[in-house]
């Protein structure tokens, strides 16, 4: 494909995203969904005033020419961008893969959601440390955890605390095996004037945090469970593909009579009819219910969709699989 088509393609993505440009460009959205919407060697993603060029090709050296005139042109389009990163999925380097700032001299660390803050580290890790695809879920816990006590397992940096703070929670535990992702979810509290309680950032595995909170009978209004496609620790395996409902059962009992289980599946090749079949056999006993699924926002699955996805994702419309599932406890 021409750089020239190319650039077309970029101007539609655009034109069709021009209600996410906020004035002050605080905001983070993607630009780009190359994998839908005509070439997938290339996605790009705005956080705050930084832009984010992922480059997927397998012929590295050959795509730098396009990679140059991307950046020519969306430096007149969007004259307010002061920083670009390029990450390089089959890079030599973790440095490559992770990011390198390729203009402007510092990149941008933090960006405003729903009126909320977030820290961010856009070369922490080979995504972004803040997922784009998850928007809409933010804005559900905003918008419903007043007064309610969450755990967020599988924290990372801990987007889904700090929306439920702001929606008003009073208790919110972010566990996470990584303390350095722990961190930047303390600076995100920073950034809002949440209160910092230590005990509340456990790093740990999930498997013995989830055993220690069971045997000190600890409880929480809504769990939210968004763990990796696939990991494994002398702990226990994480297997998103085949192993969802045994993660989930992991977790039922720690939920309060009426509350919430908000259930991630990010696994590519697991079809959205296969997720919803185990939900909905979970839900079997009447003690689970499916309340809602969640979509992803438009400007992640693609404007002008024109490659379908791998694996169909529907009733869900992206492979990041979000469903809020309401909990009733046997004993009552």
């Amino acid at each position: 494909m021409s750089s020239e088509s190319i650039i077309q393609l970029l101007e539609n993505a655009i034109y069709a995203r021009t209600d996410l440009f906020d004035s002050k460009h605080e905001s983070a959205f993607r630009l780009f969904n190359g994998f839908s919407e005509g070439y997938p060697d290339l996605t790009l993603d705005v956080y705050g005033q930084t832009l984010v060029i992922h480059n997927y090709a397998e012929d590295i050296v050959g795509s730098q020419a396009l990679v140059v005139n991307v950046i020519k042109h969306l430096s007149t389009t969007l004259h307010w961008l002061r920083a670009g990163i390029l990450k390089i999925r089959n890079g030599k380097t973790q440095a490559e893969k992770n990011g390198i700032l390729i203009f402007g001299e510092k990149a941008e660390t933090k960006i405003k959601e729903h009126g909320v803050w977030y820290a961010i580290d856009l070369t922490m890790n080979r995504d972004t440390s803040f997922y784009l695809d998850t928007r809409h879920l933010r804005k559900w816990l905003i918008g419903n955890m007043q007064g309610k006590s969450v755990l967020n397992t599988f924290a990372y940096t801990g987007s889904f605390g700090v929306a439920a703070f702001a929606g008003g929670a009073v208790r919110v535990l972010q566990q996470d095996i990584n303390r350095k992702f722990l961190n930047l979810a303390k600076s995100s509290y920073v950034l809002n004037g949440f209160p910092i309680r230590t005990q509340d950032f456990v790093t740990a595995d999930f498997f013995p945090a989830v055993a220690k909170l069971k045997s000190t009978k600890q409880s929480f209004d809504c769990v939210i469970l968004d763990p990796p496609f696939f990991s494994t620790t002398p702990k226990g395996k994480v297997e998103q593909e085949n192993n969802s409902a045994r993660l989930i059962n992991k977790v039922r009992p720690l939920i309060n009579d009426g509350g919430y289980l908000a259930a991630i599946n990010n696994a590519l090749y697991a079809s959205g009819k296969e997720y919803l079949g185990t939900l909905e056999s979970l839900c079997a006993d009447g003690y689970l219910k499916i309340d809602e699924l969640i979509l992803v926002p438009e400007d992640c699955t693609g404007h002008n969709i024109v490659t379908e996805p791998i694996t169909d994702p529907s009733p869900f419309n992206h492979s990041t699989k979000i469903a809020l599932l309401k909990v009733r406890k046997k004993h009552l």
